[in-house]
């Protein structure tokens, strides 16, 4: 009994999906909380935020090897980032820095896609790893957001042309209202550009809980069959 409760209190393949999404449920509110601080501090913050969800996700999917490797080059290279803009002082790269953000949610999304809809037993984990997808993919977009304000800071009507530690709890938003299609309209696209990115995330949202759900459904018969085919087979040798 003791040794299954201690066995909760640690990230493994059974529950290693709620502890991802608890985790960018965080980032998300972390957001919006670090726009109280000073503007000073708010950068640091926010990344030390987005450093902590990245040290969970690398605990969390450590079970996939080849996403491991990928997350430690990108750690390599994201402090190098760091290092670089701090040392010599360019801004410019702050776009890198988003860059490699996006490039670790897309990783991210892949690794979680190949584990969760397309192999073994639906169960809770699986279930609430299917929101950290969404998570995911609205996290996305909101980096595309940024990225795109720092080469068009005239975007988007709505979103002031201000850096992207405070922005990005504006773009956050904006890609969730988007992604499930409410579309409350006080902030809009204006260049091209702003529009095709904005009406492929409602897209996307729009058959995403098509394909979950059509995803789980099918991957819970798939695993009734086999479970059912490897009985049969147990009882045709027994008899």
């Amino acid at each position: 009994m003791i040794k299954n409760i201690n066995s909760h209190r640690h990230i493994s393949e059974k529950n290693n999906f709620i502890y991802l999404t608890l985790a960018l449920v965080v980032l998300l509110l972390s957001t919006s909380l670090v726009q109280v601080l000073k503007e000073s501090l708010m950068e640091y913050v926010l990344q030390g935020i987005i450093i902590t969800t990245f040290m969970v996700c690398f605990v969390s999917l450590h079970f996939d090897q080849h996403w491991s490797r990928f997350l430690k080059a990108l750690a390599v290279i994201w402090i190098a980032a760091i290092a670089v803009k701090y040392l010599f002082h360019i801004n410019e790269m702050s776009v890198v820095m988003l860059g490699l953000t996006f490039v670790f949610f897309f990783g991210t999304f892949k690794s979680l896609v190949k584990r969760i809809l397309f192999s073994g037993e639906i169960d809770t984990n699986k279930v609430v790893g299917s929101i950290a997808l969404f998570l995911l993919l609205g996290l996305m977009w909101a980096i595309a957001y940024l990225i795109l304000l720092e080469f068009d800071p005239h975007s988007f009507k709505g979103i002031q042309a201000i850096a992207w530690e405070e922005n990005f709890s504006n773009t956050a938003y904006f890609s969730f209202v988007t992604l499930t299609t409410l579309g409350y309209g006080d902030i809009s696209p204006v260049t091209p550009i702003a529009k095709a990115l904005v009406y492929l995330e409602a897209i996307v949202g729009v058959f995403y809980m098509a394909v979950v759900v059509s995803s789980l459904v099918s991957s819970s018969i798939d695993h009734k069959k086999t479970l059912k085919h490897q009985a049969d087979n147990f009882y045709d040798q027994q008899g």
